[in-house]
C-alpha cells in the first residue's frame, strides 16, 4: 500500500468514524480483481447518517489528499451509496442493506487490511 493510498484510506475511515459510522472495514482487493484495489464498507443506522458519511468522506479526501470521486451513486436514496475513488470504492450502506447485499461474504477472500 503507497502512502498515498494509505492516507485516502485513513482519511476515509476518520470521515466515517465523524459521522458516527458503524462497523468500518477495508477490503484488499488487489490480488482479486483489477476493479480496484481496495474496498471500505461501513454502515449507518438511517439515510441521513449514510448521506452524513458520504459528504464527510468526499470532503475528507478531497481536502486530506486532494482526490475527488470520479463517481458517485445512491445519494438520493441514501440505500447504498458507492464512492469509486479508483484504488478505493467506499461503500456506505443503511444498516439492513449491509446485510442484505453482503459484500464481506461475497469477498470473503479479500484479507481485511489494517490502516
Amino acid at each position: 500500500m503507497t502512502k498515498q493510498e494509505r492516507e485516502a484510506l485513513a482519511a476515509v475511515l476518520e470521515a466515517v468514524a465523524d459521522a458516527k459510522g458503524v462497523d468500518p472495514v477495508i477490503l484488499d482487493l488487489s490480488g482479486l480483481t483489477t476493479m480496484t484495489d481496495f474496498f471500505i464498507v461501513a454502515h449507518g443506522s438511517n439515510t441521513r447518517q449514510v448521506q452524513s458519511m458520504a459528504k464527510r468522506v468526499e470532503e475528507g479526501v478531497r481536502e486530506r489528499c486532494g482526490l475527488k470521486p470520479h463517481h458517485v451513486e445512491g445519494t438520493g436514496p441514501a440505500q447504498w451509496i458507492l464512492m469509486d475513488y479508483g484504488f478505493f470504492i467506499a461503500h456506505l450502506f443503511l444498516e439492513e442493506k449491509r446485510g442484505y447485499y453482503g459484500l464481506e461474504r461475497i469477498w470473503m477472500d479479500a484479507p481485511r487490511a489494517e490502516i
